[in-house]
């Protein structure tokens, strides 16, 4: 049974804002980008409950190839994406979000 997934506006953003910069660094590279953290998503969807809670009721789940991970939470059957985050950026700003 996977779960419904929705954005947190701010997630949205950031994972457009990090797809245009890897598209601008070379061609094809943001389509990537999206395709794994589409990736993800669906793992996530899948099995929310495997990745290990990192904030509160927070959990992340690490992107490979690129230096990301999704931090997101579980509610009833739905999936809350709060932040498609740089590793290298502040939590505190996804954090907020919480």
């Amino acid at each position: 049974m996977s779960f419904t997934v929705s954005f947190h506006r701010g997630a949205s953003a950031e994972f457009i804002e990090a797809s245009a910069w890897y598209e601008n660094k070379r061609q094809k590279l943001g389509l990537e980008f999206i395709a794994e953290i589409e990736r993800c998503i669906l793992l996530v969807a899948e099995r929310p409950y495997q990745y290990a809670v990192v904030h509160k009721d927070i959990r992340r789940i690490v992107v490979n190839r690129f230096p990301y991970s999704v931090y997101f939470r579980v509610e009833e059957r739905r999936i809350i994406v709060l932040s498609v985050c740089h590793s290298k950026r502040d939590p505190v700003k996804w954090q907020d979000r919480v």
